[in-house]
Parts: C-alpha cells; sequence; structure tokens
C-alpha cells in the first residue's frame, strides 16, 4: 500500500470514528483496526493520538482558512472601507463553510468535529486551532464587530457562540431533518434549502436587543 493511500485511510477512518465517539472514546487501536493499518504505521505517520486529531482538523482547516481570506479579502476589496453589513459576512461564512466537505461530501463529520472543538476540545487542539487558524477567526470577529456597534464585546462573543452552536446542531443533523421535512412538510430539502432557512434566524440573534435586566456593564459598548 502507498504512503499516501495509507495516509488517507487512517484520516478516513479517524475522522467518521472521532466524530462518532469523540476523541477520548476512540482508541488508536479502534482506528488501525477499522482502517486494516498497524499501529506502527500511525506512530510513522502521525507520531502520536494528538498529531493524529491535528491532522483530522487540519485536512478540514486548511482549506476553509484559505478560502475565507480570500473571500474576506474580496469583500474589502467592494466595500472599500465600509461596514460590510452583517448578513454578507455570515452569507460569505457560510459559503466557505460549505465549499470544503462539500468537495469530499462530508459536511455533517465536519459540522460534528467543529462540535467537538468546542465540547471535547483538550488543551492541545485548543492552541493548535488557535495558533494555526486564529487569525482567520479574529479577523470575522473583528468585522463583526464593526457591523454591531451597539453590543458590548462580551454580549458579541455570547451571541456568536450561540450561533455557532445552532449552526453545528442543525448541520450535522443533517439527514434527521430531512427525513422530518419530508415525512412530516412532503418537502425535500437541500443543504442550501437549510442554509437559507438558517440565515434570518442567525442575523436576528446577533441584532437583537439587549436582553431587559441586564447589567449597566453588559450595556455598555465596548
Amino acid at each position: 500500500m502507498a504512503q499516501t493511500d495509507t495516509v488517507t485511510r487512517i484520516l478516513d477512518t479517524a475522522e467518521v470514528l472521532f466524530a462518532e465517539r469523540g476523541f477520548a472514546e476512540t482508541s488508536l487501536r479502534t482506528i488501525t483496526s477499522k482502517a486494516k493499518v498497524n499501529l506502527a504505521a500511525v506512530n510513522y505517520h502521525f507520531g502520536s493520538k494528538k498529531s493524529l486529531i491535528q491532522a483530522v482538523f487540519a485536512r478540514y482547516l486548511d482549506p476553509f482558512t484559505e478560502r475565507f481570506h480570500t473571500a474576506l479579502d474580496a469583500l474589502e476589496q467592494d466595500y472599500q472601507g465600509q461596514t460590510i453589513p452583517l448578513e454578507v459576512l455570515l452569507e460569505t461564512m457560510a459559503r466557505s463553510v460549505l465549499e470544503v466537505p462539500a468537495e469530499r461530501n462530508s459536511l455533517k463529520v465536519f459540522m460534528k468535529l467543529l462540535g467537538l472543538a468546542y465540547s471535547q476540545a483538550q488543551g492541545h487542539l485548543r492552541r493548535y486551532i488557535q495558533e494555526h487558524y486564529g487569525s482567520v477567526f479574529t479577523r470575522f470577529t473583528d468585522l463583526v464587530r464593526q457591523a454591531t456597534p451597539e453590543l458590548p464585546d462580551a454580549e458579541r462573543f455570547w451571541r456568536l457562540h450561540f450561533v455557532l452552536g445552532t449552526v453545528i446542531f442543525t448541520l450535522s443533523g443533517l439527514d434527521a431533518l430531512r427525513d422530518i421535512a419530508e415525512k412530516d412538510f412532503d418537502e425535500h430539502v437541500s443543504v442550501r434549502d437549510l442554509v437559507r432557512r438558517l440565515r434570518p434566524v442567525v442575523v436576528a440573534a446577533l441584532q437583537a436587543p439587549l436582553p431587559e435586566g441586564a447589567p449597566e456593564s453588559i450595556k455598555v459598548a465596548g
């Protein structure tokens, strides 16, 4: 078996198992058994389970980061220093998210891995994502800040976190939602149909008034 085939088989197997079972619950022996390779191959190509987890994320986040930076470059050129509307920023991010896994037909896996990055991420993975991909997320957050000047930084953080959770929950459960839409409403729903319906919800979430009774420190925009 060629080295590139071995690496691809290990990564394909690892990402599915991680998405299904989580990081801690998935052993290297389980991965090697499913991938039909020996443990020495994983150690040779990746060195450790931590490095394998990072490599699984890199397969998605490397092309996503490149595409998203390029898309944001184009937006900033189009708007020439003016504030980019929130709807445009969110649409651009959604398009970049969809394009990468669409190439490999694995959107559901990608979304589950993103969810795990938040809920199960160990220190090494948080550091890895921040060091390698933090710049594009910081750039996006800065543009969202410009589009929502009325929000304090802390409130904006929470709303972006809630939006991300909504998106991950929706797209990682894509198959179940399609079944429900077809059986209960006789609708055949595509991924882009879901994104189109999701867009006004997340925009409204970010633009909603501050909650009643919020502390004065929260009400003052940062």
